[in-house]
């Protein structure tokens, strides 16, 4: 008798294929823009970070707090990506998910010196970022 899966279990198959996550996330997104449904969004995204290896792993990569980004994951807070739907369609734009290239997947960027020093999203977690000028 064959095994049955459960429907997370089908997605953590197709996520770990970052082509098919990033087309999933995108579908989501336009459905997000134009119902203003976050939780399907918000689930996929959850799902995507779980099949390619999990908050511990992304939050290696980016320097990050396991915490910070499992609770950025599950706020029932007004939602970041409500505020900028929100700000963007005034505008008349909208956001978009599209891949990087592989080279820049190493969470690094250039310093004058040369050398490649890690990107940092956890510095100053509880201070919101300063306007560019």
């Amino acid at each position: 008798m064959r095994k049955m899966r459960t429907y997370r279990e089908y997605l953590f198959d197709i996520f770990t294929d970052r082509d098919e996550a990033i087309g999933h996330l995108q579908v989501a997104l336009e459905d997000y823009q134009t119902h203003g449904n976050t939780d399907i969004f918000l689930f996929l995204l959850e799902t995507v970070v779980e099949a390619q290896g999990g908050i511990a792993e992304l939050a290696k990569q980016t320097d990050t707090k396991p915490k910070v980004l499992s609770d950025a994951l599950i706020s029932h807070d007004i939602l970041l990506i409500d505020r900028l739907g929100t700000v963007l369609k005034a505008l008349g734009y909208r956001l978009s998910i599209e891949p990087l290239e592989v080279e820049s997947l190493n969470f690094e960027t250039a310093t004058a010196g040369g050398q490649a020093a890690p990107t940092s999203l956890s510095e100053n977690q509880d201070t919101p970022p300063q306007a560019v000028k």
